[in-house]
């Protein structure tokens, strides 16, 4: 289940094993005229690595999808396909390229956080 504050920004689920926390998936929502509606743009999905290839994140974003449906959310996106493992996940689910997209971004800002491979 969501965790978190302002429902119009999105969403946050801790992924749980055992009892402990292993994971997160981080939801942040937009208005999309082509989709009449919130889309929900899935800005992080991360499991430890001690549990990964277990099922968890696709478990995780199956309960994500089914709630999205659930409230009314018109579509889902995911950037950044640099990691393969994440893609499979994806796809998995039902994501597929929009051959009919190109990101364009424009920084404003430095990023609050650098992600190292």
């Amino acid at each position: 289940m969501p965790t978190g504050g302002d429902v119009h920004l999105g969403y946050v689920w801790v992924i749980q094993a055992n009892g402990d926390d292993i994971g997160h998936v981080v939801v942040t929502l937009r208005f999309l005229m082509e989709y009449g509606g919130l889309i929900a743009c899935l800005d992080d999905l991360y499991v430890a690595p001690p549990w990964r290839n277990q099922g968890l994140s696709t478990a995780a974003l199956a309960e994500v999808r089914h709630f999205c449906e659930g409230v009314g959310v018109r579509a889902m996106t995911v950037e950044g396909f640099g990691n393969g493992a994440a893609q499979k996940v994806y796809r998995r689910l039902g994501f597929d390229e929009a051959h009919d997209r190109q990101l364009l971004a424009l920084s404003l800002a430095s990023p609050s956080h650098v992600v190292t491979t």
